[in-house]
Order: structure tokens, then sequence, then C-alpha cells
């Protein structure tokens, strides 16, 4: 945008004539804050749609991930420093200074420019929590709605209310205490006759609690390690050399897997850490904007400064 400057008249101090002029003058400061939100609105639309216009969803086609993620901070930063600054030069150019002293000037400008600054962050944060309580209120309607369905099945299929895993240390005695036999151990004398063959949903309990209490302790417990390979021998009947080695290989991917389910937390987290520093960092760089935007529109407005916008003095 080619912008040229011309100079009107000599400087001099304006001072209101219809009486004292308020040291904060909120008519230009919301003007401001105002401005500056309307012009973010329009950049960031216009960003979004640069922003799809480079991804895609086939493979090897489009900007990389990592490299949209970069490019977005770097124009969001830009869009603050345009936008604030934008909306600190309209107020600092609209207020009228209430004392002829210059340093007075210089600080209750840049002051205006913050007010700028913070009341465009109050707008843009109400915009921000308006939008995500609509998108939670949708989310627990949808969540009721579902949790509706499932209890009218629930109801409607009893079999489906045992469902639900206990995870209490009773039920994990329980679960050690009614194990199976070791492999040929002797029958004990007047003992009853064995029931029919646990199924897959009676297995999935017991197993369940002993892999998270493994996984919480951090090592399989021999005891546990018995009990599971008994109950993989009496579901699959392998022997007990191969039941071994699939509980041992069981616990092991289960492990990994924990593993990394941790890692990408951790990755999470980090990332999470650099977006926060990083918005900190451009909100910070908007405030400094708008401190210097209305100082240079006071500027302009004390010097009686005229700027051409393509050669047109007016506002637009």
């Amino acid at each position: 945008m080619a912008i040229t400057t011309t100079v009107a008249a000599a400087p001099s101090a304006v001072i209101g004539a219809g009486g004292p002029v308020r040291s904060v003058q909120w008519g230009a400061v919301i003007l401001g804050a105002l401005g500056a939100t309307a012009i973010s609105m329009v950049l960031l639309t216009f960003g979004a749609g640069l922003g799809l216009s480079a991804a895609s969803a086939q493979p090897y086609a489009g900007a990389s991930g990592k490299a949209i993620a970069v490019i977005s901070a770097l124009y969001l930063a830009i869009t603050m420093v345009a936008a604030f600054g934008a909306g600190g030069y309209i107020t600092g150019r609209m207020r009228l200074p209430a004392t002829q002293e210059l340093a007075e000037h210089e600080f209750r400008d840049g002051a205006h420019g913050f007010a700028v600054w913070a009341l465009g962050i109050v707008i843009g944060g109400v915009v921000a929590i308006s939008g995500v309580s609509g998108a939670l209120k949708t989310a627990v309607q949808a969540t009721a709605a579902v949790s509706g369905a499932a209890a009218a099945g629930a109801a409607s299929n009893p079999a489906l209310g045992q469902a639900a895993l206990s995870m209490s240390p009773t039920d994990y005695a329980i679960d050690r205490l009614m194990a199976p036999a070791p492999a040929g151990a002797a029958p004990a004398t007047g003992a009853p006759a064995a029931g029919p063959a646990p199924t897959r949903a009676d297995l999935a309990g017991p197993m369940t609690r002993v892999f998270a209490a493994s996984l919480k302790s951090g090592q399989l417990d021999p005891r546990d390690r018995t009990m599971l390979v008994q109950m993989v021998m009496e579901r699959t009947g392998m022997p007990q050399a191969e039941a071994e080695k699939r509980v041992d290989d069981a616990y092991t991917e289960l492990k990994a897997a924990e593993q990394k389910l941790r890692d990408a937390a951790d990755s999470a987290r980090r990332a999470g850490l650099i977006t926060a520093f990083a918005a900190a960092a451009t909100l910070l760089l908007g405030c400094a904007a708008a401190c210097v935007g209305a100082t240079a529109g006071a500027t302009h407005r004390t010097e009686n400064t005229a700027v051409a916008f393509f050669g047109s003095r007016r506002f637009w």
C-alpha cells in the first residue's frame, strides 16, 4: 500500500475550545479497539483461506504440518501488529490532547494505544469464549443423546448392564483366588466337578485387572503371570510354553503401547508450552504496535500531517 504524507500546517497544540478535555477519551479508544478487532478478523479469515489452499489431504501434496504451523504463527504475529497498529493510529489521531506538555502528550497517547490493545483483547476473548461455549453446549447435547440411547439399549438388554468393569482391590484379590490350578496339578479329593469352560467375556475382567496392576507397578507379578498362562491354556488349549510366550509378548506389547502414549502426551505438552509462549509473545507485539501506532497518529495530529492512501486524503 503506497502511503504519502504532506504537512498541512505548522505544529501546534490543539485544546478543546468547549471546556477541559478528558484525560481518557473512551470514544477514541473504543473506535480504535473495534477497528483493530475488525481488521484482525478480516486478515485471519483471509489467512485461513490461504492455509486451506496450501494444505492437502493427498499424500506428498501441499505443505507439511510443521510448515503450516510456522507460517500460521508468523502470519498471526503480522496480523496482530497490523491490526493493533492501525487501531492505535486511529485512536491517536482522533484523541484531543488535554495538556500542552509534550511529555504528557507522548505518555497519554501511548496509554490510549495500550487501552486499545487491552479492550481489543477483551473483545477477542469474549468472542472466543462464546464460540467455545457454543461448542461445549453442542457436545453436551450430543453426549446426552448418546447416553440416553445407550441407557435405552441397556434397558432392553440386561446383559449390557453388566459390561462395566470393576477395578476394586477386592475383585483383584478374588481373581487370584479363583485362578485355575497349575497345569498337571492333581484334583483335590471331593472337589466338585469342573463347570463349563470360561468364555472370553468371563476372562476379560480378570485379565484387564492384572494388566492394569502390572502397568502401574512396572512389572508383571509371577503369580499374575501364572494365572494368565492358565487362563490362556484353558481358553485356547495350547501348550504351556506357547501360552507363556503369548502372555510375555502381550505384556511387552502393552508396555510399548503405554510408552508410546506417554511419549505422545509429552510431545503434546511441549507443543502446548511452545504455543502458549508464542501466543504471549504475539500479544505483546500487538501491545507494542498499538502504543507505537497511537503515538504516530498523535504526532500526525499535532503536526497537522495529512496522510494520503493511494493519492487520496480521505479516510478510505
